[in-house]
């Protein structure tokens, strides 16, 4: 059974830093891309940051380049996100994505979430 389980959200004053976590388990987690996602109320989920699975290649949307950072450690099943210089439009439910691709067929995987609030 594949299991992703997300850490490390909360409540942060604008400017802070959080750490997300997100734990794997039931899948050969170093053939995985893994992807941050988050969705705001009211919004759709958008891609966040996203690591190849070897960790050489990331990519970031625009409104987060330079102040997040993604990463992983393949020994331990756990993709990271570093969030610094908070903003209250970061506010969002986190989610941790695993994906691999296999000719025609996708194979994803989604965390439960984890609610971070940037606020004053």
């Amino acid at each position: 059974q594949v299991q992703l389980v997300e850490s490390g959200g909360g409540a942060v004053q604008p400017g802070g830093s959080l750490r997300l976590s997100c734990a794997t388990s039931g899948l050969t987690f170093s053939i995985y891309a893994m992807s941050w996602y988050r969705q705001a109320p009211a919004k759709e989920r958008e891609l966040v940051a996203r690591i190849t699975s070897d960790g050489d290649t990331t990519n970031y949307a625009d409104s987060v380049k330079g102040r997040f950072t993604i990463s992983r450690d393949n020994a331990l099943n756990t993709v990271y996100l570093q969030m610094n210089t908070l903003k209250p439009e970061d506010t969002a439910v986190y989610y941790c994505n695993a994906h691999h691709r296999v000719i025609t067929w996708n194979y994803d995987y989604w965390g439960q979430g984890t609610q971070v609030t940037v606020s004053s």
